[in-house]
């Protein structure tokens, strides 16, 4: 008799399955089994906000498989993931399966590595339910707020839109930055460089105002009378000072420095970090040493590291690059106070699996994240940069001039993680001392405006929602993915922009709810959360406390349906109508956005939009040549296009009528019986993908299949080329990522 242990993640379990032995079996739930369900709100918010679950639909299956497993077993352990997400998704895998949560049945691992799951597989605990009701309370919060303010939205802007507590406020950040661009005023200023001479080097020098401390050049006029003061005259050195200053490294990654650190350096999007962070953390196959989770758990604020941890860097340090690397005293990096401490922060499972050493088994995603963060920690460990700096006074008549660089004289961590913006190559400043007397060759005056604030990024974004207490590290991505599918914002060139509907939104959120979209408030609502995991406060005391004001504001606010009414302004294109001559605007509907007349209904022409551009007017095309010929008259075929698609077509038409069907073999074997795949044309130019094997083999599907297997389960991977996303073939997996 064995042991059961249920994991969220069927690839994790593989991995923790190779670790355990014959006395276990290890099995994936594919996440949650029970939530609230779509249809109604679900909670009783008269008697104590009970929330009702049902079994999710599509999870039938894996429920019934899930009780079967457990039956006749030693015992059952419930390992999903180590946050109150995992713990929530425990406490329902209890109740679907009729376990005791008192009981010693549920274990966590903050890296998937051999040690770490012997350790904690053998000190089984009861479920936390500070930490379920937590999570309870903040999903029953969204549902509250989704629940009844979208309704509102529905009356007053538009259909189909739907309101978040978290997602709010994330867009009233990106529409406030958009209003200060707006209203910003370039502000004129003038600098002036310098080209000085000292012996065979140049130096450039900077213009800092007078003896009598720093001046500000407005205009052009300002700016020349420095210019006409200082040509054809000496510049002479007054003043060189030398310091040398002891850089200190970053601390290694929590959740929000990570998002920001790759999103800045690697060009990822949240989504896109998280996804593979959770792959490397899951675990990666390195062949002869099989599957191994390489990375501790990503969801995290802390930046603690263990003890252990701490030992194997130092060893690897010393060995590696020296002792003069490693610092005196052992570094230690202080937590935010609002940091949840449960989890170490982010750092290789193993410090010995340096990224080239394993690059061979990670695909190059995989291999770009776990190098930073491998690179972050040991920087972390190491000793200080050792950077000198020298700045020079250099005087012309009654004007001042300045000029500093800096020289690493130790790399210390700069060795692993080069983060020194402000090192610099082979000092010349060194070659000068006070006193010595310097040719100007140019003395260039320059115009500047002062910068608008820039747009967010997403790593920008996420730093400010971690410093103004906005969410937590779990639902950064899920927040950000949020607002742009909602059309509140859009990203350009990786930089948000506020829509029209986002920006009406926010205001009639602020004028109506305006607890909502306030920072303050929806901080103290995080700290109300932490509260209950940490048993400081109750469920139900923290949802009273929000509701009561809420429903009187809602119940307000419905009151005044008419004068909330909003129109949302339309975003005018450069197209002209070619019936009635107006600039055309950009409108959305259910299959995205397309041109309308605004002479509408006079005027109801429409074209559609491709990449910005109307794909109108386009000539007929020209049927497609081939190498084939008709096996009825021998006449060259080609491609034609109609209503239900491509078609192989005799050129010889009208005498010969000769059509044969596209049945493009696309390289996949299928996953039923091995077959060829092939792509067909359906109605209307539609592709669809079926085994070559038919009727005997009835596989088909509408998204491209792809030779790849998925991480979770197993199955086929498919690539849904509407929306440019590979998720798995398997309906109850619920895998997807973005498509590169």
């Amino acid at each position: 008799m064995y042991k059961l242990v249920i994991m969220e993640s069927p690839t994790k379990a593989k991995t923790v399955d190779s670790f355990l032995g014959k006395d276990y079996k290890v099995i994936g739930c594919t996440g949650h089994v029970r939530d609230l369900p779509k249809s109604t709100l679900s909670v009783d918010v008269n008697n104590g906000f009970k929330p009702k679950y049902i079994n999710i639909h599509g999870k039938s299956d894996i429920i019934a498989q899930l009780r079967k497993e457990a039956k006749g077993v030693q015992s059952v352990i419930l390992a999903t993931d180590p946050d109150r997400e995992g713990e929530a998704i425990a406490w329902h895998l209890a109740t679907v399966l009729g376990l005791d949560p008192d009981a010693a049945c549920r274990v966590t691992f903050n890296e998937i590595t051999k040690t770490e799951v012997l350790t904690q597989i053998a000190k089984p605990r009861p479920i936390d339910m500070n930490l379920v009701n937590s999570q309870q309370a903040r999903r029953v919060l969204d549902r509250i707020v989704g629940y009844k303010l979208s309704p509102f939205l529905w009356k007053t802007v538009r259909s189909g839109l739907s309101a978040g507590r978290v997602q709010s406020v994330t867009t009233r950040l990106i529409v406030e930055r958009e209003k200060e661009i707006e209203a910003f005023v370039p502000r004129e200023y003038w600098t002036i460089e310098a080209e000085l001479r000292a012996a065979r080097k140049k130096i450039n020098a900077k213009f800092h105002g007078d003896i009598n401390g720093k001046i500000e050049l407005e205009n052009e006029a300002q700016a020349m009378q420095v210019v006409d003061a200082c040509t054809d005259k000496e510049f002479t050195v007054t003043d060189v000072n030398t310091s040398v200053k002891s850089k200190s490294p970053a601390a290694p990654f929590s959740t929000s420095t990570l998002l920001q650190e790759a999103s800045k350096r690697l060009g990822f999007q949240s989504k896109k970090i998280m996804r593979i962070a959770q792959e490397l953390y899951e675990g990666i196959n390195l062949g002869s040493n099989g599957y191994h989770g390489i990375i501790t758990y990503m969801r995290t604020d802390s930046l603690r590291i263990s003890d252990e941890a701490a030992r194997e860097a130092e060893k690897y340090i010393t060995s590696k690059f020296g002792k003069e690397y490693y610092p005196a005293k052992r570094r230690i990096f202080k937590s935010d106070e609002s940091a949840q401490d449960a989890h170490e922060a982010i750092r290789p499972a193993n410090v010995t699996l340096a990224p080239d050493d394993i690059k061979p088994h990670l695909t190059s995603e995989q291999y770009k994240l776990y190098k930073l963060i491998w690179d972050r920690f040991m920087a972390s460990q190491m000793k200080n940069a050792e950077i000198e700096t020298i700045s020079a006074d250099i005087r012309c008549g009654d004007y001042v001039f300045k000029s500093s660089e800096n020289t690493v004289l130790f790399k210390g961590y700069l060795l692993v993680y080069d983060d020194a913006d402000d090192a610099g190559a082979m000092s010349k400043l060194s070659s000068i001392k006070s006193g010595d007397v310097l040719n100007a060759e140019a003395i260039t005056p320059k115009q500047n405006f002062t910068d608008a604030p820039p747009r967010y990024t997403e790593g920008s974004l996420i730093k400010v929602l971690k410093e103004k207490g906005i969410g937590r590290p779990s639902t950064y991505a899920t927040t950000i993915t949020t607002i742009i599918s909602r059309n509140y914002v859009e990203l350009d060139k990786k930089l948000f922009r506020a829509t029209p509907l986002g920006v009406a939104t926010v205001e009639l959120m602020k004028k109506n709810f305006s607890q909502i979209v306030d920072y303050k408030f929806t901080a103290n609502m995080e700290t109300s959360l932490d509260k209950i995991a940490d048993g400081d406060d109750t469920y139900e005391q923290v949802l009273t406390d929000f509701y009561g004001d809420f429903d009187t504001t809602l119940e307000e606010a419905q009151k005044h349906l008419k004068e909330n009414k909003v129109k949302i302004p339309d975003e005018e294109s450069d197209i002209i109508c070619d019936k009635c001559g107006r600039k055309m605007v950009i409108k959305t509907g259910r299959y995205g956005k397309f041109a309308a007349c605004p002479g509408y209904p006079e005027c109801k022409n429409t074209k559609p939009l491709t990449g910005g551009k109307t794909t109108t007017d386009k000539p007929k095309a020209e049927p497609e040549k081939t190498d084939m010929v008709c096996e009825k008259c021998g006449a060259p075929l080609v491609i034609r296009d109609s209503r239900y698609g491509k078609f192989y077509a005799c050129t010889a038409f009208p005498k010969c009528r000769y059509t044969k069907a596209i049945r493009e073999d696309i390289g996949v074997p299928c996953p039923k019986c091995g077959a060829k795949l092939i792509l067909g044309h359906g109605k209307r130019n539609t592709v669809f993908y079926g085994c070559s094997n038919y009727p005997e083999c009835d596989f088909s599907s509408w998204n491209r299949p792809l030779d790849k297997t998925c991480p979770k389960c197993g199955s086929m991977l498919e690539l849904n080329e509407r929306k440019n996303e590979v998720v798995c073939s398997n309906k109850e997996c619920d895998y997807k990522e973005e498509n590169e």
